[in-house]
């Protein structure tokens, strides 16, 4: 776990990042284990995808319609281009669909 704002932590394995959390970031994903999860932090997502530290982005999407909540991408920011390399679908309906970013914009089609 990693924490910009915990003071003493508690849970093993806890580092506490410091002055610029981007380098930090990178420095931890470079370590021979740096796989890191983001486990349902919309603003942690958000921020990762705003300084490209995003690898793979899995998205986990329920067959019910809530009409309200927090959105995970906001109405305005940085657009990201990505690359399906995965998708499935279980017994029940949840899609899970496994996109890397492509490192560039997407480019769109102008409409006649």
């Amino acid at each position: 776990m990693a924490s910009t704002s915990l003071t003493n932590p508690q849970w093993a394995g806890t580092g506490v990042l410091t002055g610029d959390v981007a380098a930090a970031v990178r420095d931890l994903k470079a370590q021979p284990d740096g796989e890191l999860l983001v486990p349902g932090s919309g603003v942690l997502v958000r921020w990762l995808l705003a300084n490209d530290l995003v690898d793979q982005l899995d998205l986990i999407i329920y067959p019910i319609v809530l009409g309200q909540g927090t959105r995970l991408f906001p109405d305005s920011g940085p657009d990201t281009a990505l690359d399906l390399v995965n998708s499935r679908t279980t017994s029940r309906g949840i899609a899970i669909q496994t996109y890397r970013p492509l490192g560039h914009r997407p480019e769109y089609v102008q409409s006649a």
